[in-house]
């Protein structure tokens, strides 16, 4: 091992080592960190790539956000997809410092916890666990209704795809792909990670052809418009409350590909592959986004009728509509078999943040003990995996029982969620490395301004999403007591959150006490 010295913010000299890649840990940064019993070096570039994309679900999130988004923006649609990218790299940048300093599982979670303390921490945590759950019922919802809608075009059969409206057969289909999830989940991150370079090879080689399809057909539809530059114009969005909708809508397409860093104790160098897999990551996905849009915007145009982007009778299923006329009878069916894939493959990567964010709030006490389990065979979170799949089939069955609305207004909830805990662990990272910010440019650079910026942009749109949905016209349009229901259900799961935190407080005192996983602020020095 390789010798380094570290000093600490009293100046005391300590020592550290390298990590088994290579890489230099600071020992005061990485005090308390454990090591979870993962599968170690299970995982290269491309494996932790496929799973950050596959979480993403890029087929999914176009299919129901293309028609939103332009009801909001209109012609603007490319230009706010890329807005909503900008935070989501500066964010990203904040994520690679912060697991080159501290690769652990636990992510927001751990690297908050050693900026800001336990509280803080614990409520970062909390708000990926919700969201995590919130996102798995809603991919388990969509993949039944396009396994009901599939196998309807495949059968010919109008009264096999009329099934998803039968609510008992569809609870029912929708805990069985959970299960399905929960059990490749369990099995380990080497069966996820064959299975997702299938799917998402899949998605990517499907939305490429229609991309080309569409654009070739352009020309052959009333309605359809001739590619424009100003479409790439942010500031051409009429006013701020439409910019605030649609860009919340765009962060909420890009969530997810943090799950790269989940897997970081699990990855061939832990303290830098999973960072660049996130990066890779996140420029396919904007790509794929931009073509896509661009493609839908040139042959669909933006009319509230017909195939049009703006028809509210489609918006929530634009590729169904589009699929026929753009692909044909045959390659269409390709087209919900994307779909399907894609929701399918990110319910099964999607259970990987909640479950390794929960083996780590386990292992450091944060949450009961049982949480910090590890199958011994299979190396997986696995009671932690098994909770969040069973969490995911009561609450999606529970809701859907309840109300149409509720869920509905839970998933445009979702995106408070998201700017909640992606903006705290931005600003942790410029406060972990506050003492290194005037080392250099580059540090201050990629620890401080771009995390910074990154994270003063989602509290933004945090703020003004809030203050969105307090009128109950915001989503759904349900109400209680005259406040709308989505403001409701999302600051009501964030406090919900405060009150377990409350609970594990007394159950945990030495965790909050800060003597489990420490706080800490490094400033790490290399001596040649």
């Amino acid at each position: 091992m390789t010798q380094l010295e570290t000093r600490p913010q009293g100046g005391d000299t300590v020592r550290g080592v390298t990590a088994a890649d290579g890489t230099p840990q600071d020992s005061s940064a990485r005090d308390g960190v454990r090591g979870k019993g993962l599968n170690g070096n299970s995982l290269g570039l491309l494996g932790g790539s496929a799973i950050g994309i596959s979480t993403v679900a890029p087929v999914y999130c176009l299919t129901g956000t293309l028609g939103p988004t332009v009801s909001e923006v209109g012609l603007q649609m490319p230009a706010i997809f890329l807005a909503g990218f900008l935070p989501m790299l500066l964010v990203a940048f904040a994520y690679r410092e912060l697991n080159k300093a501290v690769p652990d599982c636990g992510t927001s979670f751990t690297w908050t916890v050693k900026a800001f303390g336990p509280r803080v921490g614990w409520m970062c945590g909390w708000g990926l666990l919700i969201a995590t759950v919130v996102v798995l019922s809603n991919l388990a919802g969509v993949a039944t209704s396009f396994f009901w809608l599939l196998a309807g075009e495949v059968t010919g059969s109008d009264a096999v795809a009329a099934l998803d409206g039968n609510k008992a057969v569809h609870i029912l289909t929708t805990l069985v792909f959970v299960a399905a999830a929960t059990a490749i989940s369990y099995r380990g991150i080497t069966a996820t990670k064959w299975v997702q370079y299938a799917l998402v090879g899949l998605q990517l080689a499907v939305l490429a052809l229609f991309v080309v399809m569409a654009v070739t057909k352009s020309d052959e539809v009333a309605g359809s418009l001739d590619f424009s530059w100003s479409w790439m114009n942010p500031f051409g969005v009429e006013s701020f409350a439409a910019f605030t909708a649609g860009l919340s809508l765009s962060i909420f397409i890009y969530w997810g590909w943090d799950t790269c860093l989940s897997v970081n104790e699990e990855s061939i160098g832990s303290a830098k592959t999973p960072g660049r897999a996130a990066m890779l990551a996140i420029v396919v996905i904007v790509a794929s986004y931009l073509l896509v849009a661009v493609a839908t915007q040139m042959y669909a145009g933006i009319g509230e009728k017909g195939t049009g982007l703006g028809n509210p009778d489609t918006a929530d299923n634009v590729f169904a509509v589009l699929a026929e006329p753009i692909m044909g009878s045959g390659l269409g069916v390709l087209l919900f078999v994307a779909v399907l894939a894609s929701a399918a493959a990110s319910l099964q990567t999607t259970f990987i943040p909640v479950a390794r964010t929960a083996l780590a709030m386990g292992t450091y006490q944060a949450f009961p003990a049982s949480f910090a389990k590890v199958h011994p065979r299979f190396q997986t979170p696995g009671r932690a995996t098994i909770a969040a799949g069973v969490a995911t089939g009561v609450f999606y069955s529970v809701m859907t029982l309840l109300s149409e609305n509720v869920l509905v207004d839970t998933i445009y909830a979702l995106g408070l969620m998201i700017c909640f805990y992606y903006a705290i662990t931005a600003f942790a990272c410029v406060w972990f490395f506050r003492r290194e910010l005037r080392g250099s440019v580059r540090g201050l650079l990629v620890k401080g301004l771009l995390p910074g910026l990154g994270g003063l942009m989602l509290a933004a749109v945090f703020v003004q999403t809030l203050k969105d949905m307090w009128d109950p016209a915001y989503g759904s349009g349900s109400s209680v007591l005259g406040v709308g229901s989505v403001f409701v259900i999302g600051v009501g799961l964030l406090l919900l959150g405060l009150v377990l935190m409350l609970v594990m407080q007394r159950k945990s005192p030495a965790f909050f006490r800060g003597e489990i996983l420490t706080k800490e602020t490094p400033a790490l020095v290399v001596e040649d």
